[in-house]
């Protein structure tokens, strides 16, 4: 079996479950060695477990996004461990609370947009030198539908993922000659630990969610990380400062 990412070492943050984990567990069937990043160390350790038991290589490093300094020990920790890095998923996000944009408060504004926003901007910081030293490399950025259509009662989330798509496409520009590409993944309503928080799994908001994209159903972790990794493998070698929905068709509509 030919492995796509044979050699590459990939950052996955946000990665002790849903998306994250999925796709960490994705990079590490290609052949990557992982260092899976999350403020959660139980779910970030059992993801490590996952891709070592399968055969794969992985550490786990607690980082909090929002912190510069937890930012900068991620990437010395894996280049101490691995060499360098190649590729990164820039996955860490929180929700935040649900309210009239006027009625949130300025500590909760600015947390979601420290961690989701801020966050991706931080990571691309110290990763990029990183990845230029290799000789370039993908980076992948999680917006959201949210990213690309408005939402009531979310104003921070919505703001702070169309955030990451207008900066993925600017750092996309930024270096575009140099052998480095980046793009962004907007998933839609996926099954997730998320998605159960916002609806307070109540079944029935559940299945309202579901019904919001065209296929009927929400989208599993595993299809977004397929996708994550084709944006970081050179089979999407001329795809670059793109934002692109996995959504079941929902901004389609």
């Amino acid at each position: 079996m030919a492995y796509r990412l044979s050699g590459k070492v990939a950052i996955v943050t946000g990665a002790s479950a849903g998306i994250g984990r999925a796709t960490a567990r994705a990079l590490a069937c290609e052949g990557a060695r992982v260092v899976v990043a999350d403020v959660a160390e139980q779910g970030g350790q059992e993801t490590v477990d996952m891709i070592t038991g399968a055969g794969g290589s992985a550490i786990f490093v607690r980082t909090d996004v929002s912190n510069s300094e937890d930012v900068q020990a991620m990437i010395r920790r894996a280049t101490e461990e691995f060499g360098g890095v190649d590729l990164a998923f820039n996955n860490a996000g929180i929700e935040g609370t649900q309210a009239a944009a006027a009625d949130f408060s300025e500590k909760d504004w600015n947390r979601v947009l420290s961690v989701n926003l801020t966050g991706v901007w931080l990571c691309m910081k110290y990763e990029i030198p990183e990845l230029l030293k290799r000789g370039g490399g993908a980076i992948v950025n999680c917006s959201s539908v949210a990213g690309l259509v408005g939402f009531p009662g979310i104003a921070p989330y919505v703001a702070s993922k169309h955030g990451v798509v207008g900066l993925t496409k600017a750092t996309a520009l930024d270096y575009a000659t140099t052998g480095l590409r980046i793009n962004a993944i907007c998933p839609g309503v996926i099954d997730t630990e998320m998605i159960h928080r916002f609806t307070h799994e109540d079944p029935n908001a559940e299945v309202q969610m579901a019904d919001m994209a065209p296929v009927q159903r929400m989208g599993r972790p595993e299809e977004i990380a397929d996708a994550v990794v084709w944006l970081l493998s050179d089979a999407s070698s001329f795809v670059t400062g793109q934002a692109i929905a996995a959504d079941g068709g929902f901004v389609t509509r």
